[in-house]
């Protein structure tokens, strides 16, 4: 395994992986080996709302801010798993329903289904909330985030306690850069794989399966070996 920084609290060195990586690990995956997206994705939603309610024990309300891709999509399934678990959700959305397609559409339907609350006032979803989740961008970083996501990524700053899922939004996955505004988040669940970019965040970073097996890995040239053993979600340490 090439040299990387990330290691588990075992001593495992971890292969890190760039945004164009993680692409093709995902493409792989969902066009010729499995799991399918939406697999992927509960396995992400679930993960994240347990890493979520681990961070804050007794937790409360979770306000969810979710993009339009698969980064939205793992935001959305993990407001069902923690309006499950009895805890207070309220979803933002950086667009309308109807615009949503694919899988994250899928996971709306369900909560809309749910009656699980959506708003559009972001900032008051925001203070109110015990913990915010960020589902806005995730590896998917092109430039500066646009418009409305940058409104959000300023308003999560007033988050009393924020949760990033696979990467930070405003942060480059590959080079860590900041093109606009990012979020600064209090823990970050990276999915998969940890990114290369992922090396200089303020807060814990921790590292979630999504069953991807380890064939689709060997197919893409990613020297990988599983750092799980028997754990769904485990911390990273960064040197």
């Amino acid at each position: 395994m090439a040299q990387t920084p990330f290691r588990t609290e075992r001593g495992q060195r971890v292969a890190a992986v760039s945004a164009a990586q993680m692409r093709r690990v995902d493409d792989v995956a969902v066009s010729e080996t499995g799991p399918q997206l939406l697999q992927m994705m509960e396995n992400a939603g679930r993960n994240l709302a347990r890493n979520a309610m681990a961070a804050r024990p007794g937790l409360r309300s979770v306000t969810v801010l979710a993009g339009p891709g698969g980064n939205g999509g793992g935001g959305l399934c993990a407001a069902r798993h923690l309006t499950n678990h009895g805890i207070d959700v309220t979803v933002v959305l950086d667009r309308d329903p109807d615009d949503l397609s694919g899988a994250t559409a899928t996971q709306w339907e369900t909560l809309e289904a749910m009656d699980v609350q959506r708003t559009t006032d972001a900032t008051a979803a925001v203070v109110e909330a015990d913990v915010v989740i960020d589902a806005l961008l995730g590896y998917g970083l092109d430039g500066a985030p646009d418009d409305r996501i940058g409104e959000f990524v300023d308003i999560a700053a007033k988050a009393a306690y924020l949760v990033s899922l696979d990467v930070p939004s405003g942060v480059d996955a590959t080079t860590g850069e900041r093109p606009g505004v990012a979020v600064e988040p209090d823990r970050t669940l990276t999915l998969a794989l940890p990114k290369t970019g992922l090396t200089d965040l303020d807060g814990p970073l921790y590292l979630g399966d999504i069953g991807i097996p380890a064939v689709v890995y060997e197919q893409v040239g990613i020297d990988y070996e599983s750092p799980f053993e028997g754990e769904y979600v485990l911390p990273l340490v960064v040197e």
